[in-house]
C-alpha cells in the first residue's frame, strides 16, 4: 500500500484488479469467491453488464452539471423509488453518511418548526450510521466516537429492540422529534429484531408526534428478500435513507420522505454538488432494472433460507456456535468467542467475509449467486469455524 495515503484503514494484503459476478482476482491472477459484496454494496456482484453499458453510456452523454438545473435521470430514479417504497420525495446524496445526515438535519427542521429549541432524536446501542460528526454520534459504538468530542448534541440512546426504553424517554424528554433506527443491524451483528418492533415503533411515533425514519442503507436494495426491510412488516416510515446497494459499487445515497417529512426540506435548506449527478442516477435506474428483470429480491429470500438450512445442518453440533442469523442475503454466525482472525483464514483461502461485534461472522453476498455458489460459502465458512474451534 503506498506511503501516500492516510493511515485511516488496517487494510487485508491484497488488491483486487478483476471482477466479474460473484468472483474477484488480485493482481498475482488469484481468483476469490466475494461473500461480502463490498459490504453489501455489489448486490449485483461485479462488472454486471446492464449497470456497465449504462454507465459507458452515460459517461459518453453526460456524467455533471449540478443541481442548478433540472436532472432527467435523477427525476426518474426519485420516481422509481417512491413508488417502490410508497413514499413522496427523494433527496439524492453522494453516500449513506450524507443520506442519514439528511435525515438527521431534516428531524431538527421538523422540531424547530414545531417551536422545540432542542430537538431531540432517539438512537440506538449498537447501531452504525456513518461518519460524519452528526452521525458518529447518532452510532451507538463508543469506540467510533472516541477522539472526536465534542460530540453533537439533541440525541437520546436506547437499547436495540428495547420498545420499553423508548417509551420511557417519550414520558421523560419532551424535545424527542424523531427516532433513526436499523430495522437489522448490520455492523452491530446482524442483529434482528422482534417482530413487533417497527409496528411498536411507529405507533410510538404516530402517539408523539414523531418521524420515524429507518436507515436501510444496509438493509434496502433487495438484501433482506423485499425490495426495503420495512416491507417484512406492516408500516410505513415518515423518512428512509439508501445507499450501498443503489448504485452497485458509484456512490450514491438517497434520503427518502413521506406525508409531512416530504415539505420539511425548502430551497436554501439542504444541497449537494455531485448528489444525484447523471452518472450516479443511471447507475441507479439500472440496478433497478436489473433487480426487476432479473427477480433477484425473491432470489435473495431464496438464497437466505438455502444458507440458514445449510448453516443450521452444519453447524448444529458445534457448541461455539452461539446463534445463526438470516434475513434474506444478511447473514450472521455468533461464535462464544472473539473471531476475527477468520477474516485472514478465509482470504488466504479465496473467500472474502467479515467479522463484526468481535464475534459475528457477516456475510453479505452479492443477490446473483447461483446456488453452486452459495453452497461453496457454506462449505467453506463452516470449515473455517471447525478449524477455529479445533485448535488447542
Amino acid at each position: 500500500m503506498s506511503d501516500a495515503l492516510m493511515n485511516t484503514y488496517s487494510r487485508l494484503p491484497v488488491s483486487f484488479v478483476k471482477g466479474e459476478g460473484a468472483h474477484l482476482w488480485d493482481n498475482d491472477g488469484k481468483q476469490y469467491l466475494d461473500a461480502l459484496g463490498g459490504i453489501a454494496v455489489c448486490g449485483l456482484g461485479h462488472a454486471h453488464p446492464a449497470v456497465t453499458k449504462a454507465l459507458c453510456e452515460q459517461a459518453a452523454q453526460l456524467v455533471h452539471t449540478s443541481n442548478l438545473y433540472g436532472i432527467p435521470n435523477q427525476s426518474a430514479l426519485a420516481e422509481r423509488l417512491t413508488a417502490l417504497s410508497g413514499m413522496d420525495r427523494v433527496f439524492f446524496s453522494n453516500s449513506g453518511a450524507e443520506a442519514n445526515e439528511a435525515a438527521l438535519k431534516l428531524a431538527r427542521l421538523y422540531g424547530h418548526n414545531k417551536g422545540i429549541d432542542m430537538p431531540t432524536v432517539i438512537v440506538t446501542n449498537g447501531s452504525f450510521h456513518g461518519r460524519t460528526m452528526a452521525t458518529l454520534t447518532a452510532t451507538g459504538n463508543r469506540k467510533i466516537q472516541a477522539g472526536f468530542e465534542p460530540l453533537v448534541q439533541g440525541f437520546a440512546r436506547v437499547d436495540y429492540n428495547d420498545l420499553e426504553a423508548i417509551r420511557n424517554v417519550a414520558k421523560n424528554n419532551k424535545d424527542v422529534v424523531a427516532i433513526l433506527v436499523e430495522p437489522i443491524t448490520g455492523e452491530g451483528g446482524i442483529v434482528i429484531p422482534d417482530e413487533d418492533y417497527l409496528s411498536g415503533i411507529r405507533q410510538i411515533c404516530d402517539e408523539h408526534g414523531w418521524l420515524m425514519m429507518l436507515d436501510e442503507i444496509q438493509t434496502g436494495m433487495g438484501r433482506t428478500g423485499k425490495m426495503f426491510a420495512f416491507q417484512h412488516s406492516d408500516v410505513v416510515p415518515d423518512v428512509m435513507t439508501l445507499a450501498k446497494g443503489l448504485g452497485n459499487g458509484v456512490p450514491i445515497g438517497a434520503c427518502v420522505a413521506k406525508g409531512v417529512a416530504a415539505e420539511v426540506f425548502q430551497p436554501g435548506k439542504h444541497g449537494s454538488t455531485f448528489g444525484g449527478n447523471p452518472l450516479a442516477c443511471a447507475a441507479g435506474l439500472a440496478v433497478l432494472d436489473a433487480l426487476e428483470d432479473e427477480n433477484l429480491v425473491a432470489r435473495a429470500a431464496e438464497l437466505g433460507q438455502r444458507f440458514f438450512d445449510g448453516f443450521t445442518a452444519a453447524l448444529q453440533e458445534v457448541e461455539a456456535v452461539t446463534a445463526i442469523r438470516t434475513s434474506g442475503l444478511m447473514i450472521g454466525i455468533e461464535l462464544d468467542r472473539p473471531c476475527t482472525e477468520l477474516v485472514t483464514m478465509a482470504l488466504e483461502a479465496g473467500l472474502l467475509l467479515n467479522v463484526t461485534a468481535d464475534s459475528v461472522i457477516r456475510l453479505l453476498p452479492p443477490l446473483i449467486l447461483s446456488d453452486e455458489q452459495a453452497d461453496s460459502i457454506i462449505e467453506g465458512v463452516v470449515g473455517l469455524i471447525n478449524n477455529l474451534t479445533n485448535k488447542k
